[in-house]
């Protein structure tokens, strides 16, 4: 009787892991690129630059930023030039004016001790890329302050849409 729960649990245990690793296998159709601010002292001319390549322009995607900042932050908010360059033409620069929080409210986001983390829709509803292929992408800040204190990273965050 023993022996059988034994055998028994064996088989499940042997089961579970084969769930977990056809899982863990399965492709995630997602790029996210962050970029270490040094010192926390973001230069304005020191920019968050990176690469991503889109094969699927049949479906559509989400692009987010991600910032993370700590609580000394002082602003409720961050001006950003946000660059994103197709293959083969060229850099389509916006400024994005991105609330972090507010006073009433604190900081948006999720937070660990005096971390904040903060995953914003660029994109307002998933779109499709018109052509496949490398795209670049870079983010700078405009705001006043040069170096802009506590920011400790940017990047940018970028998902197909599943049907």
């Amino acid at each position: 009787m023993i022996r059988n729960c034994f055998i028994k649990l064996q088989i499940l245990i042997l089961a579970a892991a084969g769930c977990l690793f056809t899982v863990s296998c399965s492709q995630i159709d997602v790029y996210e690129k962050h970029t270490v601010i040094p010192a926390y002292e973001w230069q304005n001319s020191f920019s968050a630059t990176g690469d991503f390549l889109i094969t699927d322009t049949v479906s559509a995607y989400s692009i987010y930023l991600v910032i993370r900042h700590t609580d000394a932050y002082q602003y409720n908010n961050i001006w950003l030039n946000i660059g994103l360059q197709p293959p083969g033409d060229s850099m389509y620069i916006q400024k994005v004016n991105l609330s972090l929080g507010d006073d009433a409210n604190g900081w948006e986001g999720s937070g660990m001790n005096d971390i904040w983390e903060l995953r914003k829709l660029l994109n307002g509803e998933p779109r499709r890329f018109k052509q496949a292929g490398k795209y670049q992408f870079t983010i700078s800040h405009i705001m006043r302050d040069n170096p802009l204190l506590h920011v400790m990273s940017v990047g940018l965050r970028v998902e197909k849409i599943k049907n």
